[in-house]
């Protein structure tokens, strides 16, 4: 077990500190994007994209993702391409379909 020194610790705390900042900024601008009339689609959109952030930042931070790079490449690799398989499987059953 190593022994982590003051300044380790101290920066570690910093990050994590900025971390919760940029959390709380985002959570502000979520409040403050739902009080816009904005049409749903751009509505939607738009969450999607803070609580993308908001998730990142957890995950690679409080998780300790962020020294994990080549794993989660993989990882994600596989994911989209196994989402792109599911996305045309009905898609080509149903041109299946129509040839017949």
């Amino acid at each position: 077990m190593s022994m982590d020194s003051a300044e380790d610790i101290k920066k570690h705390v910093k990050v994590y500190l900025m971390v919760f900042a940029a959390l709380m900024v985002l959570t502000v601008i979520t409040v403050g994007v739902a009080s816009l009339s904005l049409t749903i689609p751009l509505a939607i959109a738009l969450a999607l994209v803070i609580a993308t952030v908001k998730g990142s930042l957890v995950a690679s931070y409080f998780m300790h993702l962020v020294s994990e790079k080549s794993p989660i490449y993989w990882t994600l690799m596989l994911t989209a391409a196994f989402f792109a398989v599911l996305m045309f499987v009905p898609l080509l059953a149903m041109l299946d379909s129509i040839g017949r």
